[in-house]
């Protein structure tokens, strides 16, 4: 009876085990067969959600329209209509000023792309991280004169970190992975992605990366020990010293080092028009702004030291 009993048992167990995963393959095998495929315009918006993007500054146009209705259906991200697509490139500057996250621009193709490069220049020109998203024509009419079709990525080229065209939907959400972690890491800047109006349209299942790896970029994001005892030794044996600071100081957040570091040395200190507010302007060390607008008390200083 024993023996019987102990067989029963299991046979139970191995039942419920196999039950289980008949249950888990069934489940594995339903998810995979209800995988939703949705429309580039949708996975654009998917991807900037998942990006944790809360704003986006934009002025619509016919190369975009898929995705205005996309970001219509949801309700995670405020759209900031602009007047003017130079506006929305100066309000995105400005929010991620005030945020330290990257500011997010859609714009169109043509004069809305062109409209937006002033406030792409003053980004790449301060290091300010931007996203800006470009509508551009179908793919088979890019190069061939098509109605408000400018070459977007050659435009921006000289004011941009990195610009990236879509060329298939399947690559939207890893693109726009890539755009973020571009603008943000290293020396921020403002990215371009050119979207055609096609790929908007086209189906494909969504995945956004959670990592992304990119061979042929990889910032520097510590000093070398060796060249910051050099700046060390340079700073305490200096016989003119004068400390001259930027604005990598406030979007580094490193103000309070700066601080404590120049009250140590005891060094007269000025900075640059991005670098004001990084040390207190009421200390007796700050001298004032540097350069053509800056005080002749910093100017003079620094021309003899």
């Amino acid at each position: 009876m024993k023996n019987c009993a102990r067989h029963n048992l299991t046979s139970v167990r191995k039942i419920s085990s196999l039950a289980g995963f008949i249950k888990q393959e069934y489940l594995r095998t339903k998810l995979t067969e209800s995988t939703e495929k949705l429309r580039g315009a949708d996975i654009f918006v998917r991807s900037l959600i998942d990006e944790g993007v809360s704003h986006l500054f934009g002025y619509p146009g016919g190369a975009v329209l898929h995705i205005y209705d996309a970001l219509y259906r949801q309700t995670e991200i405020d759209h900031i209509l602009v007047r003017h697509e130079q506006g929305a490139t100066h309000a995105a500057d400005g929010y991620a000023r005030a945020t330290g996250k990257p500011g997010v621009v859609l714009v169109t193709s043509g004069p809305g792309v062109t409209n937006a490069i002033t406030g792409i220049a003053t980004a790449y020109m301060d290091s300010i991280p931007m996203v800006v998203f470009s509508g551009q024509v179908i793919r088979s009419m890019i190069g061939n004169d098509a109605f408000q079709e400018v070459d977007a990525i050659g435009i921006s080229r000289p004011c941009v970190k990195h610009n990236f065209l879509v060329k298939d939907v399947s690559e939207l959400a890893s693109t726009i992975k890539k755009a973020f972690y571009v603008a943000k890491s290293g020396r921020p800047g403002p990215v371009l992605v050119d979207i055609p109006k096609d790929v908007t349209a086209d189906m494909c299942e969504y995945t956004y990366p959670q990592e992304i790896n990119m061979r042929s970029y990889r910032p520097v994001t510590k000093g070398h020990p060796g060249q910051i005892k050099r700046a060390i030794k340079l700073l305490v044996s200096a016989k003119k010293p004068m400390v001259y600071t930027g604005g990598g100081v406030i979007l580094g957040e490193a103000h309070e080092e700066l601080t404590s570091m120049t009250r140590t040395l005891g060094y007269p200190i000025t900075n640059t028009l991005m670098g004001l507010g990084a040390f207190p302007a009421s200390d007796g060390q700050f001298i004032g702004m540097l350069g053509m607008h800056g005080t002749y008390e910093a100017n003079m200083p620094m021309h003899h030291c």
